[in-house]
């Protein structure tokens, strides 16, 4: 067993006593969060509209402070370091992110590497550019290289994404529903794109906010379930994805199917598909 030094030492982001409170109102978005996660870790965030999942995203991401308690990420306490350079060290996707529609899908990819949304020509050596392009050709879209990035499909733009958030080589990777509006081969295409990461990748922590247990990869060992700003549940997806503790969250009768390193949902009540 690692000592308690040693486990802390391997805390990629930790929440302790984190409450949000709006300013101007009061009203309570996060309320006493104690949350951990190690390097290596891959995370589904999980919980119904409001829960307060965008609000986590945010301190881990480093965008956002909290009203009570402290946030550690990547070794920096918020409050106590330069918020910029921190974000920097953070890889962040969603399919609402602003990005040149079009530069090419290498283009895409080095902007990651200035956390710019406009590309900075002078600041990509020739290392840079090569590794956009190995980045590409590991998400297997080599081919993609010099196609505009308005001009790709969803599932397409969702890998050039991840690899844009790579090419900084983060220790935390953010992902906020980057299934949004993906069709089923597309979805699959980045379901398996996230395994092989977590293969390749060891030491790498994710965090992934979804809606739908059919979007989590088989490598997601954990999931944090929140409800009303509270913590609902959480540990090793095995016992938190459970029909009693997904009912309790969602306040309705949900059945969990687990086959082959995936999950389903549906309501039990023949409802359609969570």
């Amino acid at each position: 067993m690692p000592s308690s030094a040693e486990q802390s030492a391997s805390a990629v982001a930790e929440l302790s006593g984190v409450s949000v409170r709006k300013y101007t109102t009061g009203q309570v978005i996060l309320d006493g969060i104690d949350w951990t996660v190690r390097a290596g870790e891959h995370w589904a965030l999980l919980g119904p509209n409001g829960a307060g999942k965008t609000s986590v995203l945010r301190l881990v991401g480093a965008t956002m402070h909290p009203t009570t308690g402290t946030v550690d990420v990547l070794g920096h306490r918020l409050g106590r370091v330069d918020m910029r350079e921190l974000r920097a060290r953070i890889g962040f996707v969603s399919s609402a992110q602003k990005v040149p529609l079009d530069e090419t899908a290498h283009t895409v990819v080095l902007t990651g590497a200035t956390g710019t949304i406009q590309p900075l020509w002078r600041k990509y050596d020739d290392a840079t550019r090569q590794r956009a392009h190995e980045l590409l050709a590991e998400l297997e879209l080599k081919e993609l290289a010099d196609r505009p990035y308005g001009v790709c499909s969803g599932g397409q733009r969702a890998r050039i994404l991840i690899a844009r958030a790579l090419i900084a080589d983060p220790g935390l990777l953010l992902l906020d529903e980057p299934f949004n509006a993906l069709d089923l081969p597309s979805r699959e295409d980045l379901i398996d794109a996230m395994h092989r990461l977590a293969e390749t990748r060891p030491a790498l922590a994710t965090v992934t906010v979804t809606h739908h247990l059919e979007e989590l990869a088989p490598n997601i060992g954990h999931v944090l379930l929140l409800r009303d700003g509270r913590v609902q549940a959480s540990g090793a997806a095995a016992e938190i994805l459970t029909g009693a503790q997904m009912t309790a969250c969602f306040g309705r009768p949900i059945e969990v199917v687990h086959h082959e390193g995936r999950w389903s949902a549906r309501s039990a009540r023949g409802g359609i598909r969570s």
